[in-house]
């Protein structure tokens, strides 16, 4: 009980500077230049061009309903981790105040695409989304589940970077969107240690039915259970096998440690992962 409080509070600790971070890419680099990066957010700076609504009140408007919807959906189980990052996220960007750092379009793309990602790899680490794509990519993963997460996301993306250049009636707004969004992306799979989008794990543990139920539950992942014997030992050892999103690789780590300290733990990255919940098998 006392551990898992203070994992709380590291947990929380890291998420807020996470989304501080993610803040200030926004708010010193992206929004001054009028910069989608895509996601909830990146339509906010959009729209904050045409009617001039602040993005911080469009992010909690969209992500509130979507948060919900979430819930019903995805199950109870969905985390207060979103919550929090998402009301975090609004608090950040209405108490820091805007200021371009540079009016250079190209370094601003760059440099926020590299703090807002630095901002999200930590969020993501500590097993938080901030809503946006992501949460809807998963809402709507889980009504066509043969469209992978990473599918709807890109989607998601590039009709805000479309939008973002329709509104400036510049296509280099949606060029430099384009920068953002592949800066952040980037830096993203750095903080999370790979460049691969998915991860997988060989579990070797006696509790494989408890951290099945905790994956499935709470990741919506499917789980293989092999058979296997430890030739020093003579002794039978079930293992696990389980393919996961990068933004749940550490919540991964964590379910497995939680409930067996002496699992053993092989992570490997999938250079390309075919079939149900990821991308569609195409001939």
């Amino acid at each position: 009980m006392e551990r898992n409080f203070y994992r709380k509070i590291i947990d929380t600790i890291g998420l807020t500077i996470g989304v501080f971070l993610l803040a200030i890419g926004l708010v010193f680099f992206l929004e001054p230049n009028g910069i989608a990066p895509g996601g909830v957010t990146g339509f906010a700076i959009v729209l904050k061009q045409i009617i001039n609504i602040p993005i911080y009140i469009t992010n909690l408007a969209i992500n509130i309903p979507l948060f919900i919807i979430a819930i019903m959906t995805l199950g109870k189980n969905f985390g207060w981790k979103t919550l929090y990052s998402t009301a975090m996220l609004s608090f950040f960007l209405k108490i820091i105040p805007l200021q371009a750092v540079t009016p250079d379009h190209l370094l601003a793309s760059i440099f926020g695409g590299l703090v807002a990602g630095i901002g999200l790899g930590i969020v993501f680490r500590f097993g938080g989304t901030t809503g946006g794509s992501d949460l809807i990519g998963s809402i709507l993963n889980k009504s066509f589940p043969s469209i992978g997460i990473a599918t709807f996301m890109i989607g998601i993306d590039g009709l805000v970077v479309i939008f973002a250049g329709i509104v400036a009636k510049n296509i280099d707004a949606s060029f430099y969107s384009i920068i953002s969004l592949f800066t952040t992306a980037k830096v993203i799979d750095l903080i999370l240690e790979g460049i691969g989008y998915s991860k997988g794990f060989l579990i070797i543990t006696g509790k494989p039915e408890e951290i099945s139920q905790r994956i499935m539950a709470d990741l919506d992942r499917g789980i293989t259970l092999f058979k296997g014997t430890g030739m020093y030992s003579k002794e039978e050892k079930d293992v696990l096998l389980c393919v996961v999103s990068r933004s749940q690789f550490m919540k991964t780590k964590n379910i497995v440690n939680d409930i067996d300290h002496e699992a053993f733990i092989m992570v490997t990255e999938m250079s390309e992962v075919l079939g149900e919940g990821f991308e569609e098998i195409k001939k």
